[in-house]
């Protein structure tokens, strides 16, 4: 009896801890974004004291010549097209899988929108690392970040395996930074930036400090970035009070991990109706292991942009969607389209020409651009 007693004891004293855990504040890690938006996504501002100014300067020099080849070359002539394009009675909740760091063209795209959540293999990593590194160290991670921005920027798609390695082991929060540098480059100012996991119901439990002592205890960074994978960054444009809201999801988004996880799809289905996007994502929406983020799809878009890496047209059609081409596309860039890239090419092949002034996602074989509009017309029978 006093053993069963002393149980008794111990779980109320759990339920007690982890109620009061519940009801703690999430930490607000704003002051670190801040710090982040100069240091790393090289906004106008003061660089912190502790940090060598010149290689903050060095850096900023190499980003902000991508950043402005980028709004010149492809922002410019990409918001054109999206502002005449992108219906004004769409969904403001988006939802953008396989996005890597591209929170930059979730804005071109939609710069409205009330919410913006992407998904990817990449954390966003401990946005407190910038004020622990030593001068070589922030010279070196810093690299890391401008390299990578310089490619999204330049090509409009990231690598996966770069991404990877940049973003789970960075010392630096490349994956918040890409973030960052979105808000700088399109006219935003963050708000507020909170971490949080996601319940296996789809509801968010944000981190407190109490979740941070715990992490701080974790030597290895990419397991510390890992624990730390999740944001939500409050926004709004320079001027405004309209908050909006970017929620950047690691997950990997194939049936198997779905299945044995399903708090992700449970999220992203409780926010009805969306409109979407997607882009270079290795083709992944036409494999068979993928065919639970495909449903999602199906039941939830109702207006989406991607490259011909989006909801193949056999799929989309049977449900009751609408395609409209741009561009020009003949055979994919990777053999992983090769499966379907016929679909593809009879849809270009019965729709008229739409030029494309720039690049979304990969280009085809012969490097030439195209983008794929896909709108809900009707329900599937």
């Amino acid at each position: 009896m006093r053993r069963l007693h002393l149980i008794g004891i111990a779980v109320g004293l759990c339920v007690l801890v982890r109620g009061a855990h519940a009801d703690a504040p999430a930490h607000d890690f704003i002051a670190d974004a801040k710090a982040l938006l100069v240091v790393g996504a090289c906004a106008e501002g003061p660089v912190p004291a502790q940090l060598k100014a010149s290689i903050v300067a060095a850096h900023c020099k190499k980003v902000r010549a991508a950043q402005d080849d980028y709004k010149k070359s492809w922002l410019t002539r990409a918001r054109a097209f999206f502002a005449a394009n992108v219906p004004a009675g769409i969904p403001k909740r988006v939802v953008y899988p396989f996005a890597g760091g591209d929170l930059s063209t979730a804005l071109a795209v939609y710069p409205d929108a009330d919410e913006i959540t992407t998904l990817s293999l990449e954390p966003a990593g401990d946005p407190r690392a910038w004020s622990r590194l030593s001068s070589k160290q922030l010279q070196s991670s810093l690299a890391t970040v401008a390299t990578e921005l310089s490619s999204l920027y330049r090509a409009n798609f990231s690598v996966t395996m770069n991404m990877i390695s940049a973003m789970r082991g960075g010392q630096l929060p490349t994956q918040l930074i890409f973030g960052l540098s979105a808000l700088t480059m399109h006219g935003y100012e963050p708000v507020r930036l909170r971490y949080f996991q996601v319940t296996t119901d789809g509801s968010l439990r944000y981190l407190t400090d109490a979740d941070l002592t715990r992490i701080d205890a974790i030597k290895d960074t990419g397991k510390r970035n890992r624990e730390l994978a999740n944001i939500e960054l409050t926004f709004r444009k320079l001027g405004s009070t309209r908050e909006q809201t970017y929620r950047h999801i690691m997950a990997n988004l194939d049936d198997k991990h779905i299945a044995s996880d399903p708090g992700v799809l449970a999220h992203l289905a409780s926010k009805g109706k969306v409109a979407a996007m997607t882009k270079a994502a290795s083709y992944l929406l036409s494999f068979d292991t993928f065919s639970s983020m495909r449903k999602y799809i199906v039941a939830n878009v109702v207006w989406m942009v991607s490259d011909t890496t989006g909801l193949p047209p056999k799929t989309g059609t049977a449900a009751g969607f609408e395609y409209e081409t741009h561009g020009e596309f003949e055979r994919p860039n990777m053999k992983a389209g090769t499966e379907v890239a016929p679909q593809w090419r009879a849809l270009y092949a019965e729709q008229p020409k739409r030029p494309l002034g720039f690049r979304f996602g990969y280009p085809d074989r012969k490097f030439r651009g195209h983008l794929i509009i896909m709108r809900k017309a009707k329900q599937a029978p």
